[in-house]
């Protein structure tokens, strides 16, 4: 006779064989320690997040961590990094500090315009940056299983996605997507401006509001994340990546 399981019965299971492979709050010591997290030179040299490294971080050097490392891709200075060498060393395991919602676009390379690399950060990428049940899913298995310690939600100038959701494109399966951008564009305010595609400063102002729309429907539709918020046990960020400067500006309200 076979046995049948509920679906809560199967992700406690689940749950519990993740967490005795990653293990959260237990010691373990990597084969490399992890980079320090100021700013660099470009000798320094950047080794993979280890189990210790990332239990010592608080979601405030996580931040930081990622503001230093957007800086150091602004001024040409990105840490030196063995990939080859990173590979083999997270092959064990994997110890994020952070999970980085951002765009699909080509221009917006989040491990490189963050400077961070193989196992420092989850990264999920969608056109527009739009939340769904799979991403908060992800985001959930991040922090709540795998223990980062930071959610970013990035945007960036100038962004396809917000374009066709003002244009009010129709395509296929985008259309859909494309729809859950539309509170967004009501949510920025009529100065008189052009509310058009021409308007390159609209067209900002309402990435700028998706990714806030993103971070409050990141808290209002995961009772599991909203509580890690509210203990301090992970932080929320928002943030714009300027495509002419690749500099990204951080918020976290």
């Amino acid at each position: 006779m076979k046995t049948k399981f509920n679906s809560s019965e199967v992700f406690a299971v689940l749950l519990a064989a993740v967490l005795a492979v990653t293990g959260c709050k237990t010691s373990h010591h990597g084969c490399c320690s992890m980079a320090s997290y100021g700013m660099g030179d470009a000798a320094a040299v950047a080794a993979v997040q280890t189990k210790d490294s990332q239990a010592a971080m608080t979601p405030a050097q996580a931040l930081a961590e990622l503001k230093d490392g957007n800086a150091r891709f602004v001024a040409g200075k990105p840490l030196h990094r063995d990939f080859p060498a990173q590979v083999v060393a997270t092959a064990g395991g994997q110890y994020p500090f952070a999970v980085v919602l951002s765009c699909l676009d080509s221009r917006q390379p989040i491990e490189i315009v963050l400077d961070q690399g193989v196992g420092d950060i989850f990264s999920a990428r969608v056109a527009g940056n739009i939340l769904d049940d799979d991403i908060l899913g992800s985001m959930e298995f991040a922090c709540k299983v795998s223990c980062a310690k930071l959610i970013a939600v990035i945007g960036h100038s100038n962004c396809g996605a917000i374009k066709g959701a003002i244009d009010d494109v129709e395509l296929g399966n985008l259309t859909g997507l494309l729809t859950k951008i539309k509170p967004a564009i009501d949510a920025v305010p009529a100065d008189g401006q052009p509310r058009t595609t021409k308007n390159y400063a609209f067209v900002d102002a309402v990435s700028a509001a998706n990714v806030k729309l993103v971070q409050q429907q990141i808290r209002e539709r995961s009772p599991i994340l909203r509580e890690m918020l509210d203990k301090g046990e992970i932080a929320l960020v928002g943030g714009m990546y300027d495509l002419k400067t690749g500099k990204v500006q951080f918020y976290d309200k």
